[in-house]
């Protein structure tokens, strides 16, 4: 039996209803910590998977919401976005989002963290995002993506 039961979940689930979503949060008994894991246990395609990646802008955290199936180019978008990219420690993960790397939903946090999201989602009707905790998962649609988390639609690597 699964423990459906952690904070972190439980803040990510208040704050979907707070933009009046109330998805059901799929609960793994193994973690699905990369989008091909998540994807696997779904049975969906890997590029439906919107990855919640915490990167430093100019040393400020932000959360880019990314497909599965495309890897961000963080001096490309960097240069976009006007200062340059870098991962992020886990501490500041822990610390923006409240949520541990493998986990890291797009709501919950703390306080608001600024948000990109891949244009490349939109070509998915139902997107998956992880709720909190690295063995959970929810089901949204690109508009209520961007609506819950205010964030700005970009491509995070050049167009071949």
């Amino acid at each position: 039996m699964v423990n459906t039961d952690h904070p972190a979940v439980d803040r990510v689930r208040a704050a979907l209803a707070e933009h009046g979503l109330t998805p059901e949060i799929t609960w793994f008994e193994v973690g699905t910590p990369t989008a091909a894991a998540a994807a696997e246990a779904l049975g969906t395609t890997v590029g439906a998977i919107a990855n919640s990646l915490v990167f430093t802008l100019d040393g400020e955290p932000i959360l880019v919401m990314t497909s599965g199936a495309h890897r961000v180019d963080t001096e490309w978008l960097g240069e976009r976005l006007g200062g340059t990219i870098e991962r992020a420690s886990k501490d500041v993960v822990k610390e923006a989002t409240g949520q541990t790397i493998g986990g890291v939903a797009p709501v919950g946090h703390p306080a608001p963290v600024r948000t990109f999201v891949d244009v490349a989602l939109r070509q998915y009707e139902v997107l998956w995002a992880a709720a909190g905790h690295a063995h959970t998962v929810f089901p949204l649609s690109y508009a209520e993506l961007l609506r819950v988390t205010g964030g700005t639609e970009v491509e995070v690597a050049p167009t071949a």
